[in-house]
């Protein structure tokens, strides 16, 4: 697909928006007449943009009076929201997408709708066109605002209907939302990519950066905290690049810490070539924003890291860490890691286990190497067998749970404010987090989920911290 300009202004019309409406209204009038109680199914796959993506979706959907169901075979619409970044999320997709023809057979009048990352290369939707006739509806992620439309046409043409339009993004604002839980809410502040690293699918997918306005961020934050949620994730595939009416990254967390109401604010995901001194001293200035940074290195080789086009190397990178531990004692890390890019050797491979036992991670993303149709790594050449990459990810694993348990173990008989999320009936015990985004367990009534809690540290695992409540 030809990629189109979106020109400098990414925002869509309020016009546009008054027209999606119009449809929106439409549809509802024409659900209504054909299905006695509607219903929606929605998959998420991947990223946590394609969780807030879903929240919208199902916001729409809502609108024109579907309702939502966690059971597909009552559904009059099952929608998968897809993920591009990795090979089996796209094979678990396909695996379902095929399993629904069978949905078809028994319910005809219901909509099948394919949208998202995956949706958005040429290569799939091609082969959703021709091999997955059952499918009736596929969108790609600069359209989501348009979906009541689309909606509409697929009921009403009786047509199969691709909207994937390649340009460089969009900003559609005032959307619905229909949020997954109430205790802890996701706030995308920009979208899109520039860095274009070289394994990496999301600049073709998602567009180039652009930001939202800033009146716009605050007004979310505001009717998510008014709404009681205490947990709150500003969304970007490169959050700290933000760059909205005229404010960069660090200038909107200070605006964003000085809301009231008892509240967390975190953030992802950050790039290494973007994480400044100023956004480190942000964070330890503002007592809102949680104490926890996902700093995605990749590599801890600089011949690998340059190969990957990251931008930054080993030392820039340790730095960063370096400083950030100066200014914030407590704060906890947690990362992303590529083993087997295609020319790492053993030798290099080594660096970034070095580097995992001198930065000290609390958690690591982990992934073998996996090829992305239409990115520059999938043509570089690969010598190491898969065999071999298994075992090197082993050893990385082994050695980030050694490291996990021991940093776990300074907090044992310490005091820390727990977020309570959930009730684990099974066990018998709440479950919550640290702002370090560490795991607790500890018994305590129901009613504590929703809210913060001061809980002693008992017992100390590799993954989790058992506690008590204070």
């Amino acid at each position: 697909m030809a990629r189109e300009a979106c020109g400098s202004n990414p925002f869509v019309s309020p016009e546009e928006m008054a027209r999606q409406k119009e449809y929106s209204e439409k549809a509802a009038l024409m659900i209504k007449n054909k299905y006695a109680e509607p219903k929606a199914h929605i998959r998420t796959y991947g990223c946590q943009q394609n969780v807030s993506d879903s929240e919208r979706i199902r916001g729409l959907l809502s609108e024109m009076g579907y309702g939502v169901t966690e059971t597909a075979e009552e559904a009059d619409l099952i929608l998968f929201n897809t993920c591009a970044v990795r090979e089996h999320a796209e094979d678990r997709v396909f695996g379902n997408v095929g399993a629904l023809k069978h949905h078809k057979r028994r319910k005809p009048d219901s909509l099948l709708v394919l949208c998202g990352c995956m949706m958005q290369q040429q290569n799939v939707a091609d082969r959703i066109k021709k091999s997955y006739p059952h499918i009736d509806l596929v969108f790609g992620t600069h359209v989501i605002h348009r979906l009541p439309e689309l909606i509409y046409k697929a009921h009403t043409e009786k047509k199969r209907i691709f909207e994937l339009p390649d340009i460089d993004g969009i900003i559609a604002e005032g959307l619905p939302v229909q949020r997954d839980g109430d205790i802890k809410g996701w706030l995308p502040i920009m979208y899109g990519c520039n860095n274009f690293c070289t394994y990496c699918i999301v600049p073709y997918v998602r567009g180039r950066e652009r930001s939202r306005n800033p009146e716009n961020i605050l007004e979310d934050a505001k009717t998510l905290i008014a709404s009681g949620i205490k947990d709150i994730t500003l969304l970007g595939q490169n959050v700290n690049s933000y760059n909205g009416g005229g404010l960069n990254f660090s200038q909107l967390l200070r605006m964003l810490n000085e809301l009231p109401g008892d509240f967390r604010i975190r953030f992802m995901t950050s790039h290494p070539k973007d994480c400044t001194a100023e956004l480190l001293q942000t964070m330890a200035d503002c007592g809102k924003v949680a104490k926890h940074l996902h700093l995605p290195f990749q590599a801890g080789s600089d011949e690998v890291l340059k190969s990957m086009n990251r931008r930054y190397d080993k030392q820039k990178y340790l730095s960063l860490i370096q400083t950030a531990k100066q200014l914030m004692p407590t704060l906890t890390f947690t990362s992303d890691v590529i083993v087997g890019f295609p020319g790492e050797s053993y030798e290099n491979f080594l660096e970034t286990l070095e580097l995992i036992k001198e930065v000290q991670f609390t958690s690591l993303f982990t992934f073998i190497f996996s090829p992305r149709e239409g990115t520059p790594a999938a043509k570089l050449a690969d010598p190491i067998s898969r065999e071999e990459k298994v075992k090197w990810f082993s050893l990385l694993t082994k050695t980030q749970e050694e490291i996990s348990l021991c940093i776990n173990r300074r907090w044992m008989g310490k005091t820390l404010r727990v977020l309570v999320e959930e009730e684990d009936k099974e066990k018998g015990v709440l479950n919550g987090r640290t702002e370090g985004n560490i795991i607790v367990e500890f018994e305590g009534p129901p009613d504590l989920v929703g809210s913060f809690a001061e809980v002693r540290i008992t017992e100390t695992l590799t993954w989790v911290l058992k506690g008590s409540l204070q």
